[in-house]
């Protein structure tokens, strides 16, 4: 069995795979993945769930697909959870919710995923519209997932 990726290797590849990417307010995606991956530090997760934050969008993206991530040399608990961070096309947010609820340690990443994409010097520099349809959308998910809005 080969040597389970390093935590820099794992975030060479996410920085690499979503290179040219930005989010909905035009910056650099990685500063969204490693603001996840500081959040997951910062609320008690370990090294698994770390490289989790930062692979957590890149299947969804599709900037890696699926073989990748059952070939990589990743501990099975960090592929549990960027599956269960994954959501899948036309799926409902309860099914997206339950799936990220019967996954140890999902809930945390998505809890700090939720946080910086609600961050409210992310959502000022978005048209009102968007900002407003995301701040109800984030609230719902953290209240699917029984989190308080500072969790």
């Amino acid at each position: 069995m080969p040597q389970e990726m390093s935590l820099v290797e794992v975030e060479a590849t996410a920085r690499a795979a979503h290179a040219g990417q930005t989010d909905k307010a035009g910056r650099p995606y990685a500063e969204h993945l490693s603001a996840v991956a500081d959040g997951v530090r910062a609320r008690g997760g370990g090294d698994e769930l770390v490289a989790a934050a930062w692979l957590h969008d890149a299947l969804e993206d599709g900037v890696l697909d699926e073989a990748w991530l059952d070939a990589a040399a990743l501990p099975q608990r960090t592929k549990d959870v960027v599956w269960a961070m994954t959501k899948r096309p036309d799926e409902a947010q309860e099914e997206y919710a339950d799936r990220i609820l019967a996954t140890p340690g999902a809930r945390l990443v998505k809890a700090a995923d939720l946080a910086h994409n609600a961050d409210p010097d992310r959502l000022a520099v978005l048209d009102e519209h968007t900002a407003r349809r995301l701040t109800h959308k984030y609230a719902a998910m953290r209240k699917r997932l029984g989190l308080a809005p500072g969790d």
